[in-house]
């Protein structure tokens, strides 16, 4: 009898609508969605993130920046590449101004993605530029939908990131004090595996690689004789490679003449004989 009553009132649950929730709870399920999707797909990539954030912070460290500084860097700046060439520059006895340059630079690519990306961000200013923070290649290309950006894969990705980064420099900070020289860790290789990582993938046309090559030879020709991060800004020149003179308009043929008008057929009427006439002597320009 229980189970007969327990299967009655089961089968009478089941016939029963669940209670439609409210927008507002159905655009916060989105949302919460939308920012664990993001999440799920860095996971992958968090170990990585992690040991070049731990390579950084060893690094800033070897370069003379303080604890704080590093931090700081990683936290205001969310960029490993221009984090790494200013730690570089300044590594080699460069100055602020090629340090920050060099930066600047390596940066550049996120003007255009930031603009595509710009009308998805929400809220007032001080939320949009917070959020704008968490911008970075992986988040926005994670984010790419067909004709716009989701912002919530967007977050959440980039949130994951931020997270491995800033952790990594911490704890990069921490251990480069008790590490006499990173070399001994293979960590001075972070620099060129990091760049040489950024350059693959643009290697695929001859244009691209010609800049890659007369890039490389700049800097290699520049460095015994110029102050360290003069090279690496100057090899930028070598991206003039690609600009070519847009293509002159290509002028009509005259060879390309239009059809004559037929000939009357000898059925025709008047009209149809005039109009003939009149289109073999008409001028080249006129017909048609």
């Amino acid at each position: 009898m229980r189970a007969l009553i327990l299967h009655t009132a089961s089968s009478v649950l089941r016939l029963v609508p669940e209670p439609k929730t409210t927008g507002r709870a159905e655009r916060k399920r989105a949302d919460d969605s939308g920012y664990r999707l993001g999440l799920r797909a860095v996971l992958p990539l968090l170990p990585a993130v992690l040991a070049f954030g731990i390579s950084f912070g060893v690094l800033a460290q070897a370069a003379g920046m303080g604890a704080s500084a590093s931090i700081v860097m990683s936290l205001t700046t969310f960029a490993g590449s221009a984090q790494f060439a200013v730690v570089s520059v300044l590594g080699a006895g460069g100055t602020a101004v090629a340090a920050i340059g060099a930066a600047v630079l390596l940066n550049a690519r996120y003007a255009p993605m930031a603009l595509a990306a710009a009308p998805v961000f929400r809220g007032g200013k001080l939320r949009r530029l917070l959020e704008a923070q968490l911008l970075v290649d992986e988040s926005w290309a994670l984010a790419r939908r067909e004709g716009g950006f989701d912002r919530r894969v967007l977050i959440g990705a980039g949130a994951g990131l931020y997270v491995g980064w800033t952790g990594g420099t911490a704890i990069g900070v921490v251990a480069g004090d008790s590490l006499a020289d990173p070399a001994t860790l293979g960590l001075d290789a972070a620099f060129p595996a990091l760049f040489l990582a950024l350059l693959a993938p643009l290697l695929k046309s001859r244009d691209a690689l010609a800049a890659a090559l007369l890039g490389a030879g700049i800097a290699i020709c520049l460095t015994p004789i110029t102050p360290a991060g003069i090279p690496v800004i100057a090899a930028t020149a070598a991206c003039l490679v690609g600009l070519r003179r847009p293509a002159a308009a290509q002028a009509p043929s005259y060879d390309e003449r239009p059809p004559a008008a037929p000939d009357a057929a000898p059925g025709d009427g008047p009209a149809a004989r005039a109009r003939s006439d009149c289109g073999r002597s008409a001028p080249e320009g006129a017909r048609g």
